[in-house]
């Protein structure tokens, strides 16, 4: 049973509704604050240092810093033609429950990562950007590649002009993402990678939540692989010649005999076929 759908039978009823609406007013708010006065969000962000001298409101209010501070027409641009309808057709398709867990817990790995980064460098990162590394700039992110893997085939006009299809979209984000990951690391800024991971194990989580995982279970690919084996064998015979049945007792296929008939047994562990003289007298296989 998949991950997740466990946890929507038992916690379902505390899915948010409208999540992307109260999301995008505490986006206004922060693209307000900016530019109305910028020293208020520094008391605002996910300065660790801070919290645990008892400013613990910053656990909740650093999510308000908009994903884009370029200027206030991209920021329109962005929540109308992007994120809003993005965000909708997620939580419409998935129920309100997963859609808040899945922002939810791009929320609290980021708060994780800070506190791993405040213990690891000592402090230091929180001195020198009092926590501005942290934004929801991924975790917006991490909602298109959700759309994406969603609606792999679903075309979008990009700059209004060209068809692209979304799978191919994530797969460009994603490569963009490697590649500030790395020139992080190379630069010797690798803590500002922290942010970028913690920001998109949300998607790690629900790619591999909703997925049925014993598919790569030991004993499921021995399986798949003996079907693959048998059927393989069973296509052609010694003359060379293809046949649709062959025995996994005597080898013989209605090639060799057209009044011979054919039988798969369910007590063998696998997909072995056998002739009418070996049905009942083979050995199981376990």
């Amino acid at each position: 049973m998949k991950f997740i759908d466990k946890l929507e039978r038992k916690f379902g009823k505390y899915g948010i509704k409208n999540l992307t609406f109260y999301i995008i007013i505490s986006y206004v708010l922060g693209y307000a604050l900016l530019r109305i006065n910028p020293g208020i969000l520094s008391y605002l962000s996910l300065n660790v240092s801070q919290i645990l001298h008892g400013q613990i409101w910053r656990l909740i209010t650093w999510v308000i810093y908009p994903p884009t501070t370029s200027g206030i027409f991209l920021f329109a641009i962005t929540i109308m033609f992007f994120y809003y309808p993005i965000s909708m057709s997620l939580e419409r398709t998935w129920g309100s429950f997963r859609f808040t867990l899945y922002i939810f817990s791009g929320i609290i790995f980021t708060v994780i990562s800070a506190f791993l980064l405040y213990f690891i460098t000592g402090g230091m990162v929180d001195n020198l950007f009092n926590g501005s590394i942290f934004t929801t700039y991924y975790i917006s992110l991490s909602i298109f590649l959700a759309f994406a893997v969603t609606y792999p085939d679903m075309q979008v006009l990009l700059m209004f002009v060209i068809p692209v299809r979304m799978k191919w979209m994530a797969i460009v984000y994603a490569v963009m993402v490697g590649l500030d990951i790395i020139r992080y690391f190379r630069g010797g800024f690798w803590f500002m990678a922290f942010p970028i991971v913690a920001s998109l194990l949300n998607f790690i989580l629900f790619f591999l939540g909703t997925r049925d995982m014993s598919r790569y279970n030991p004993k499921e690919v021995h399986r798949r692989n003996e079907f693959k084996r048998a059927v393989a064998g069973s296509r052609v015979n010694s003359a060379g010649g293809v046949s649709k049945h062959k025995c996994a007792v005597c080898g013989r296929t209605e090639k060799d005999d057209p009044n011979l008939e054919f039988r798969f047994c369910s007590k063998c562990n696998g997909n072995y076929e056998y002739c009418q003289d070996h049905l009942y007298t083979h050995t199981h296989v376990k």
